[in-house]
């Protein structure tokens, strides 16, 4: 069966030479890549187009520039160019594995529908190395029958794709959740494949991550999705201000919270020890470092959501969902 790698970019200049070194390095190269860049204002589109220059004849790539294009139509046109039966799903900021689309390959030719492969932080610094460490789950975090693959790492038949309704077009975020969730309605076979990984770097910055978990929720908002999550979020964040003040009559409320809280980040702390396990010596300080941002990650994260959610809320409820072509369920 004929193998394309698809994947969307927009603005990708810097790391965009590494992935496609990588994808020049599989152990098992796809047949074709089809890149779709969403109207970059960088050096994206002659890199792309270097590339392929460079892959020719060995690798046809071909490149389409559609500008204005979200993620879910740049993958959506992508696989609409590609020529493979397997479908084969990264994005721009990712570095594969060697042995990657080999693995992910393999799984559908033994009679998966879709492959959902890993992801792993590539950490640069501490703040980044606490990052990963609590947004990022492990491998043994992950429960395979329930898994909802990442379009970093994920290859599936076309068949499975078209009897999914494709990638959302009118989401902009959490387009890969819903696209999973439509995978799962259809009853297709999942296949988790941790081996096949590709590495990334975390967010540099508590900005930046705000700005990405507030887009994340309010996709969840647009898309209807995790209401019950959501719930309980602004029910703890609301009930723990006043159970600390009930506390000053009934002490056993604030160890409750104190518990709690050392609760909250008991896995990302684990992750980290985990993490410094395996490291070499000689970098204590940067795990010390790393140590003292995972509370601030936490309550950024959570700050994010609660603003980012009630404003997708607001947008689905006012009916933009159906002027911009979401399928009625």
């Amino acid at each position: 069966m004929v193998v394309s790698l698809v994947m969307t970019v927009l603005n990708e200049a810097g790391s965009l030479p590494v992935l496609l070194d990588s994808i020049l390095a599989q152990e098992r190269r796809p047949d074709e890549v089809v890149i779709v860049d969403g109207g970059s204002s960088d050096q994206t589109v002659a890199l792309a187009c270097d590339f392929a220059q460079r892959a020719a004849p060995d690798l046809p790539v071909r490149v389409e520039v559609l500008p204005g294009a979200n993620i879910s139509a740049g993958r959506n046109r992508a696989i609409e160019l590609a020529q493979g039966e397997i479908i084969v799903v990264t994005d721009g900021g990712v570095v594969l594995h060697a042995a990657w689309l080999a693995r992910l390959v393999a799984a559908l030719e033994a009679g998966a529908d879709v492959a959902a492969g890993f992801f792993v932080p590539a950490p640069q610094g501490s703040f980044e190395l606490a990052m990963g460490a609590t947004v990022l789950p492990a491998v043994e975090d992950i429960e395979p029958a329930t898994f909802l693959p990442s379009s970093r790492s994920v290859a599936f038949r076309r068949a499975a794709w078209e009897r999914a309704g494709r990638y959302p077009e009118w989401l902009d975020y959490c387009e890969d959740v819903v696209f999973d969730l439509a995978l799962r309605r259809e009853g297709v076979r999942q296949q988790f494949v941790p081996a096949a990984r590709v590495a990334f770097r975390p967010r540099p910055s508590l900005p930046a991550f705000f700005r990405q978990y507030y887009r994340y929720a309010r996709g969840d908002g647009k898309a209807d999705l995790w209401r019950r999550r959501h719930t309980i979020r602004y029910g703890v964040y609301l009930g723990a201000p006043l159970g600390w003040l009930l506390g000053s009559h009934w002490p056993v409320l604030r160890w409750l919270i104190v518990i709690a809280m050392l609760a909250y980040v008991r896995r990302p702390y684990q992750r980290l020890w985990a993490l410094a396990a395996q490291s070499s010596g000689g970098k204590l300080d940067q795990y010390l470092r790393a140590a003292a941002w995972v509370p601030l990650i936490r309550l950024t994260g959570d700050v994010a959501k609660m603003v980012g959610y009630p404003v997708g809320v607001r947008w689905r409820l006012m009916g933009l969902h159906r002027r911009q072509g979401e399928p009625r369920r």
